[in-house]
């Protein structure tokens, strides 16, 4: 009982000591976290044509946002200028695209190829303008893509055709300016061919194939370095690093051809153009 009564006032001087020496201490020295709300900055606003909207568009289905692209020109220095004489420019990067469409019998869902970031050559009339935070945009499906590629402009080692299209290097002994001549000697005057729409030429890419219903591709007919015969009027034209090209759809080839039939093709021209000359004498 005695130890007890020497030990407690000791415990009570100890206690009292400390609560003195923390109260002495200048409150400025102890560092407590506080919390500050969180400022929050004013998100610049989207416009869709000139109107602001709640959120960024999102394409659905197969379908792809684009930027259209400016109608560039080369120098002699390789600069690339815009020109406005030219025509509406059908180039443009993808800003947002879509998952792919359900096919409506299967229930299979078709994957979008086009992807945001790559640019993408599309049909003339296909798509609908719409003025996108400023910029010049267009809503296209990925079946109006006819090749995508990266970089500023297209060049043939960048350029991907899309699933069942074909890229095409047109003949242009066929089709330029130069007169034709046969093996055989026979020289074709280019009047005679210069109204025909360019219809062959060497398969240069090829997409990787019709899409199934059931989400499988196709095998692709040809491949490249194949000489092929399309249907007239049926390619797109392009020109590629000042080359002129078409971009056929795979069901538009209506056959592939040997040197011995590219020949025969000749001779029957020389044959037309032979007879022309005579029935105008």
């Amino acid at each position: 009982m005695r130890s007890f009564l020497v030990s407690y006032p000791v415990l009570l001087l100890v206690l009292i000591s400390v609560a003195s020496t923390l109260a002495w201490i200048p409150s400025h020295r102890i560092n407590v976290p506080t919390q500050t709300p969180l400022t929050q900055h004013a998100a610049a606003p989207i416009t869709l044509d000139g109107k602001e909207i709640r959120a960024p568009l999102t394409p659905l289905g197969n379908l792809v946002l684009v930027r259209v692209k400016d109608t560039l020109t080369a120098t002699g220095g390789g600069i690339l200028l815009p020109d406005q004489s030219k025509e509406r420019p059908t180039e443009g990067v993808v800003v947002e695209a879509g998952p792919g469409k359900i096919h409506p019998l299967t229930g299979v869902r078709i994957e979008n190829p086009i992807k945001p970031g790559v640019s993408v050559l599309y049909g003339k009339f296909d798509g609908r303008p719409l003025e996108y935070q400023g910029d010049e945009c267009q809503v296209i499906r990925d079946d109006d893509v006819l090749l995508y590629y990266t970089g500023v402009s297209m060049k043939v080692d960048t350029v991907t055709p899309v699933r069942d299209y074909v890229l095409v290097k047109i003949d242009e002994n066929k089709y330029g300016d130069k007169p034709l001549q046969t093996k055989s000697g026979v020289v074709i005057a280019s009047q005679v061919v210069k109204d025909d729409a360019p219809c062959e030429g060497v398969v240069i890419k090829v997409g990787e194939g019709r899409m199934a219903s059931n989400g499988k591709l196709s095998t692709p007919p040809v491949q490249s370095g194949d000489y092929v015969k399309f249907k007239d009027y049926a390619g797109n034209g392009v020109m590629i690093e000042g080359k002129p090209f078409s971009v056929v759809k795979m069901g538009d080839i209506l056959c592939t051809l040997s040197e011995a039939e590219k020949e025969e093709i000749l001779e029957d021209l020389a044959a037309t153009a032979a007879a022309a000359s005579e029935d105008a004498a």
